[in-house]
């Protein structure tokens, strides 16, 4: 495998372990009173601010875009990141976390189908079979079989809804960055997500406790670790990597959150959670191409 292909995988594979620690910022914010929602914002206007000032130092220049291509960003801002986050947030508080994050791991399969037309990359077995293990791998690792859950149709829907959402930014980002630096894509995906969550995040009425030192922090890491550096990780290696492909090797996120638990918070985990985690990790590694010669490249950036 080529070592363009390879840091690709590497590069999507640290994005999604940063999304993975989101976890921690979110249980330090939510102890000081702050909603799912208003966490969701917090986390884009951060993530805004920051990437304004790494552009603005770095290459103002980046900040042009063609008024044409703003649904580009539309997409990845308000259709994936502020959509799927509302989705997933209300999965939670309908049915469970469990159901929720495997509805959103859903993601992986509608990348992998809308994939095939808009960038007519090939339906093959490797793929299949690599997203059937993921999900299952994600199912176990959640717990479900370890729980009585119930799920209305509304609640599988809206779940559904989160899978979608979070599949798009793969289709969206990956049509985005052949036109322009990951930065920008980056940087106007938040900008989208803090004007379309604004309205309905109700932050105004929030008791407002961001100049305390550690919410301050929290807040800082939130935007910077899971978000910042995450999307550019995952953008970057996106540029260079089949959109099913990324959405598989992005599944890594949930053993990762899982692990921290773990570690961080004395969250105990089963065998079956164990095994889960190694059908994730051995998905990932099955999916990468071993031969230069069975590379599909798909963008004009190679």
């Amino acid at each position: 495998m080529p070592n363009y292909t390879r840091i690709a995988f590497l590069y999507v594979a640290i994005g999604a372990t940063l999304w993975g620690i989101i976890g921690f910022f979110v249980k330090e914010l939510a102890e000081y009173g702050y909603t799912p929602l208003q966490i969701v914002y917090l986390r884009a206007t951060s993530a805004f601010l920051l990437f304004l000032f790494w552009i603005l130092i770095q290459h103002p220049a980046l900040l042009k875009i063609k008024l044409t291509d703003t649904w580009y960003f539309f997409g990845t801002g308000v259709l994936s990141v502020s959509f799927f986050n509302w989705c997933y947030f209300t999965t939670i508080q309908t049915s469970s976390l469990a159901i929720a994050a495997i509805l959103l791991y859903t993601a992986p399969a509608f990348v992998l189908l809308i994939s095939v037309f808009v960038f007519k990359e090939r339906l093959t077995r490797q793929k299949v079979f690599a997203l059937s293990v993921t999900f299952l791998g994600c199912i176990l690792v959640s717990g479900l079989f370890s729980s009585q859950l119930g799920l209305s149709m509304k609640s599988l829907w809206i779940g559904l809804g989160a899978g979608f959402g979070y599949s798009l930014y793969s289709i969206f980002g990956k049509l985005a960055g052949k036109k322009y630096e990951t930065l920008t894509i980056s940087f106007y995906t938040f900008l989208f997500a803090v004007i379309a969550l604004f309205p309905i995040s109700d932050i105004s009425s929030a008791e407002m406790n961001m100049f305390d030192t550690s919410v301050m922090l929290n807040i800082i890491g939130l935007g910077l670790f899971p978000t910042v550096l995450a999307y550019w990780f995952y953008t970057q290696g996106l540029k260079q990597l089949e959109a099913s492909k990324a959405a598989i090797v992005s599944t890594v996120e949930p053993v990762v959150a899982t692990i921290m638990g773990l570690v961080l918070y004395n969250e105990s985990i089963s065998f079956i959670q164990t095994f889960g985690i190694l059908l994730v990790l051995g998905a990932v590694l099955f999916i990468q191409e071993r031969k230069p010669k069975t590379v599909e490249t798909i963008t004009s950036t190679h």
